[in-house]
């Protein structure tokens, strides 16, 4: 059991705590259906004290509170996301309670996290339960309570790490939304898979590899039941300012961005403040914050757009993305596969979506032209389903997407097909989609043909394990 720990190891336990969180980003972001279920708490996390392992590596900070000092510093300027910005917050506050410290035991600990949860709660315009914060200010409670009676650095953060989980087990059923969806707050998660990954450090435990995978089983929210037209603010924004001066008075900007958005969370240090806030009009907030100082890094994200690709399966884009979707511009429409064109050979042809042969085997024999592989957790995009339509010899092709998380994504084919009219037989299931295809009449006119699809669908009761 470690009672005190130094510069050198609290440094190397935030490497671990973020090897950690880069190995279960994928998993955090699966979770991730509040304050708007966009799938990036993981990532924005992960990239956020990645940011501070790498000041760290260049610092020659040896004290603890050196060390606390420069991972604060590089959380707040490398924060991404609400979730991002209150982890920062997190150890901005730990940090100025270490300020003097040469080393660190559990009494310290456990005061320097209390200061951090004071600062986040403090940073966020409209603190919510069932989050992070809940998860950080009860766990940091136990650490108070502990401390007391065992001085242990290891030991607090044990106990602490322990009534965390405890926590973040009942944030399902604190808010509204995680209770639809069924799943634990992703950034209370995450804090969490941060400070697991510190003791294991102390334990002498491996640290966790990059790119490491998260188990095959794990708790994932259907993003399939959210409306993106839910979300009141479009835009996730977030962005840097480097202060006029040290004394700048920030409370007329809160007022200002909680009056045109939500999720509101300022960061600030003597010479920057950060700002995240989901709003409407991105441009205005950027505007009324360059009165306080000078603009110097801002990113900016269509939460909508995010949500709709991750109900359809696929991948939602953000900035990081940005290299690879200027790359694919450049390349332009010369570099991509020429798009193959059936001609219309009869009225009707028939597209599911199936994974493996056996499935396909069925189909085909009930009447399928195209098949396009996918299902469960592997999501075909809009451009496969358009591929196997066009290339379909019919006037009219019906596709049956046969998972709920691949409606929206075949519906996308509608307008974009231009040789072909797409229609989309909702099918949620494979045992769906068959029930449809053996409902077909090939001498029905449209209209009819599509209700008896659909009818026959409906009709069917499906159960998995």
């Amino acid at each position: 059991m470690i009672d005190i720990i130094d510069g050198e190891q609290f440094r190397s336990m935030i490497r671990y705590g973020a090897a950690a969180i880069q190995a279960e980003k994928q998993s955090i972001n699966d979770l991730n259906v509040f304050p708007v279920p966009d799938g990036d708490t993981g990532t924005n996390m992960s990239l956020t004290i990645g940011a501070a392992v790498t000041a760290l590596a260049e610092a020659k900070a040896a004290t603890v509170g050196e060390v606390a000092a420069v991972n604060a510093s590089a959380l707040l300027r490398g924060a991404r996301g609400n979730s991002g910005v209150i982890l920062s917050l997190l150890f901005r506050g730990i940090a100025r309670e270490l300020k003097e410290k040469t080393t660190m035991d559990g009494v310290d600990f456990a005061a320097a996290l209390s200061e951090g949860v004071a600062a986040a709660y403090g940073a966020v315009m409209k603190p919510a339960e069932g989050t992070i914060l809940t998860v950080s200010r009860l766990a940091a409670e136990r650490a108070a309570e502990v401390c007391m009676e065992d001085t242990s650095f290891q030991s607090v953060l044990e106990q602490t790490i322990a009534r965390g989980e405890e926590a973040l087990a009942d944030t399902v059923n604190q808010n509204p939304v995680l209770k639809k969806a069924g799943v634990v707050d992703a950034g209370g998660k995450g804090f969490l898979v941060i400070l697991g990954g510190m003791l294991s450090y102390l334990k002498g435990e491996p640290m966790a590899e990059t790119g490491e995978s998260a188990p095959e089983v794990r708790e994932k929210a259907d993003f399939a039941e959210f409306d993106s037209q839910d979300t009141a603010f479009a835009f996730d924004t977030v962005y840097i300012v480097r202060k006029a001066s040290q004394n700048i008075d920030l409370a007329p900007l809160r007022a200002y961005l909680d009056s045109i958005g939500d999720s509101l969370v300022i960061g600030e240090d003597d010479e920057s403040f950060k700002v995240h806030v989901h709003t409407n009009i991105p441009g205005e907030a950027l505007t009324e914050s360059q009165k306080y100082g000078t603009l110097e890094l801002a990113k900016i994200e269509n939460m909508r757009t995010q949500q709709e690709a991750l109900a359809a399966g696929r991948e939602a884009q953000s900035t990081d993305d940005l290299e690879q979707i200027e790359a694919e511009l450049e390349q332009g429409a010369s570099g991509r596969a020429e798009r193959v064109i059936a001609p219309n050979e009869k009225p009707f042809g028939f597209v599911a979506v199936c994974a493996g042969a056996g499935l396909e085997a069925v189909f085909t024999d009930l009447g399928v032209d195209g098949m396009v592989s996918g299902g469960q957790t592997m999501n075909p995009a809009t451009e496969d389903l358009l591929k196997v339509i066009d290339a379909t010899p019919a006037e009219t092709v019906f596709v049956l997407p046969n998972n709920k998380n691949i409606i929206m994504a075949a519906q996308q084919c509608i307008p974009l097909s231009e040789s072909k009219k797409v229609v989309v037989i909702e099918t949620r299931t494979v045992p769906e989609g068959i029930a449809a295809m053996m409902a077909v009449d090939p001498d029905a006119e449209e209209e009819e043909l599509s209700q008896a699809m659909v009818a026959a669908a409906r009709r069917v009761r499906t159960a998995q394990i």
